[in-house]
């Protein structure tokens, strides 16, 4: 199956929650009005693009549609494709140049966080570099068991302490370790920290100051991984986040599972940070790379 034909599978509860609305307001479309317009407002609601987004949408594909003189059905839904693709902050891939390099994951419990680090090291011991996990997700039981069970699988090293030990310990032991065998990216798992918990976001800046005094000139990707069927929820977590770390991109989980996937765009959009990968499957090809132009594509195919 192909890139954009996974993207289209993956995306295919968010497609039928919209296309009926979508079908309905196209099929009898003969100009672009008000009445066309709000009706396109609604179905990008309904796919939870988010009202704010899904207005300033439907306000420039007002204007556009004066500007460009659209009168074909063709011609609007391709306006209305390249207003959502030009809504998110594009992606130019992972910053991995460095020696050792950082991606710092994180996110609460639940999200597939460690399951998307084990797919992570699964892609980049393909590409032929050589991965640390550093398992400072010390309060789960067996978290730092599921992530040597991924290490196992893609030739990974791993970094672990005993259940309950400093999280941020982890991470210095994982650098240190890097260091010395000449890894090329160390991806650190965190504890699922609730959002809303100041404690454990303080963990989180202990453990990014380590990486910062002991890596100070390296590539970090700090990724924060947001289950989609959790729709509006994953905004407010992800606002939240931002403000604890400085994101640099978001992993969209369980695409396939909801029909909201319409949330990516909205995210990004009202963050202002990319979204890297997303999830349609359980397996290491189903964590795509994200493409902005195929994905909004794929909810009118």
């Amino acid at each position: 199956m192909g890139f954009f034909d996974k993207i289209r599978s993956g995306l295919q509860k968010t497609k039928e929650n919209i296309s009926e609305t979508l079908d309905s307001v196209l099929s009898v479309f003969r100009k672009v009005d008000e009445e066309t317009l709000e009706e396109l407002e609604d179905a990008l609601i309904l796919s939870d693009i988010g009202a704010q987004t899904a207005a300033e949408t439907i306000d420039e594909l007002r204007e556009r549609a004066k500007r460009q003189s659209i009168e074909t059905k063709e011609e609007l839904v391709e306006a209305l494709c390249q207003i959502l693709t030009e809504k998110m902050t594009p992606n130019d891939g992972l910053h991995l140049n460095t020696h050792p390099s950082v991606i710092l994951v994180i996110g609460v419990n639940g999200v597939g966080k460690t399951t998307t680090i084990g797919k992570l090291g699964q892609k980049l011991t393909a590409q032929g570099k050589k991965v640390l996990f550093a398992a400072a997700d010390t309060f789960r039981a067996a978290a730092a068991d599921q992530l040597t069970v991924w290490a196992d699988r893609c030739g990974a090293d791993i970094v672990r302490h005993s259940e309950g030990a400093d999280p941020a310990a982890v991470v210095f032991d994982a650098i240190s370790a890097a260091k010395a065998r000449g890894v090329d990216v160390v991806i650190c798992d965190t504890a699922g920290r609730l959002h809303n918990k100041t404690n454990l976001m303080n963990e989180l800046a202990k453990i990014n100051r380590v990486i910062d005094r002991e890596l100070p000139q390296a590539d970090k990707e700090t990724l924060l991984v947001l289950d989609a069927v959790t729709g509006q929820n994953a905004l407010s977590q992800a606002e939240q986040f931002n403000q604890a770390a400085t994101l640099t991109g978001l992993v969209l989980t369980k695409l396939d599972g909801t029909a909201k996937g319409g949330i990516a765009i909205n995210i990004s959009a009202r963050l202002g940070v990319p979204v890297k990968f997303i999830g349609v499957g359980e397996t290491a090809d189903d964590l795509l790379e994200f493409d902005a132009g195929q994905f909004v594509q794929a909810f009118f195919e």
